[in-house]
């Protein structure tokens, strides 16, 4: 194969959808960025167009393996939380990739606290502030309830990182720094998703947990590539830290 080996990255924010070419010493010599307008789900609210999304990986994939300059060996996805894809059966797409920001709904949020501990305890146990859709359990929780037809059709419920993974590789996964990045769903206490999760019947949604290090053997035009299973972008930008520090240390964040 011609060219320099490269890992290809997606880092997908709300507002700019860019693609980085590392090489093997992890310098960057390929960079593309773009951005989309918004649509509107069946309420009238503001999303993310997902099919210009896929249509923006898909594309920078086939213009990178046209250009003989670099070979991909690995790809992977870095994307904002608190959003799902719900996939039917068949893998296709059953609703809008509804904003975190959409308003969810006083009352039903009042019934699910009420039912669960309410909103200090939950919020302890989870690490994760009553913010409505934000908690992106939540918004099972509202489908569940609001729309049971079109939750019954839900095959597997995936972050938006294991989706857009799932788009090229097949492969189905839940991830733990998307799962943990205040989802209402897991009880850190326990370390096992919360009891209203199992007791709603909602984990049954969600595919085997795997490691943020787990990647898929694939082949990309005829070529062998990895494609990893994708990682919340607050954990992506805290990571290095991890791995480079021993010591103790605090990271401030102002934006990821």
């Amino acid at each position: 194969m011609n060219g320099i080996p490269v890992i290809a990255i997606f880092d997908i924010g709300k507002t700019n959808k860019k693609l980085f070419l590392f090489d093997t010493e992890y310098k960057i010599v390929y960079e593309r960025s773009i951005k989309f307008e918004e649509i509107m789900d069946e309420e009238g609210d503001p999303c993310e167009d997902l099919q210009k999304l896929r249509l923006f990986v898909y594309d920078s994939l086939v213009e990178i393996l046209k250009n003989e300059e670099f070979y991909i060996t690995a790809i992977n996805f870095s994307t904002y939380g608190a959003s799902f894809v719900y996939i039917d059966e068949n893998g296709e797409t059953l609703t809008p990739l509804y904003n975190y920001l959409k308003h969810f709904p006083e009352a039903l949020k009042r019934k699910f606290y009420d039912t669960y501990g309410g909103e200090h305890k939950l919020s302890i146990q989870t690490c994760s502030p009553a913010m409505g859709n934000l908690n992106s359990g939540m918004q099972l929780y509202r489908l569940k309830e609001q729309k049971a037809s079109l939750y019954k059709k839900i095959k597997y419920a995936l972050h938006l990182p294991q989706y857009l993974s799932y788009s090229l590789s097949g492969h189905l996964s839940s991830d733990m720094t998307s799962i943990g990045c205040h989802t209402n769903l897991w009880d850190f206490q326990k370390r096992d998703y919360h009891e209203w999760v199992y007791k709603e019947g909602v984990n049954e949604r969600f595919p085997v947990i795997q490691s943020s290090s787990k990647v898929v053997q694939s082949t990309l035009s005829g070529s062998n590539c990895i494609i990893g299973i994708g990682i919340h972008d607050s954990s992506a930008a805290l990571i290095p830290y991890l791995l480079s520090f021993k010591e103790t240390f605090i990271l401030i964040s102002t934006v990821t």
